[in-house]
């Protein structure tokens, strides 16, 4: 089942003042009824997802200054995510690839599941491949997920 989440809307949810070009600011989905609303925050606004969050991210206001990124073509992506698969040392590469796959809509999340140590996993469905995947959630702190994304960009532009 695929879940329709709206853009950013550029407006703090909790200040109501509106997000500037460049600025920094968090997003997270809630349940609603039985609708999933996205809200986004002011960094300065922002105190954690609250209970029961679906997800949660950071993100920046694009700046007209800033180019958009033009990835790989996915079939190159979920190949670079099936090599990470084998590289210890690269799971949070591998995490914020299928959290990017996700977003592209190239996987569907399905499930979370914690594994025999307790550590989550992100249990990932590709249609295209009609392949489930098992994803440790190994979370980069913001300096780590910086390089990453430097990184991603560099290999798969």
């Amino acid at each position: 089942m695929d879940y329709e989440i709206q853009r950013c809307t550029r407006r703090c949810h909790a200040t109501q003042r509106e997000l500037r070009p460049g600025e920094a600011y968090y997003s997270v989905v809630v349940v609603e009824g039985s609708e999933l609303c996205r809200r986004d925050y002011a960094a300065e606004a922002w105190e954690g997802p609250p209970e029961g969050a679906v997800g949660w991210w950071k993100a920046e206001i694009p700046s007209a200054k800033n180019k958009k990124r033009h990835w790989a073509p996915n079939d190159v992506m979920l190949q670079f995510f099936d090599e990470l698969e084998r590289q210890e040392d690269k799971q949070d590469v591998r995490y914020v690839l299928a959290l990017l796959l996700a977003r592209r809509r190239v996987m569907r999340h399905e499930d979370t599941e914690r594994d025999e140590t307790g550590r989550e996993v992100l249990v990932l469905y590709c249609p295209r491949r009609d392949e489930t995947y098992r994803v440790p959630a190994v979370v980069p702190d913001d300096a780590r997920a910086a390089e990453i994304q430097e990184e991603l960009a560099a290999l798969l532009k």
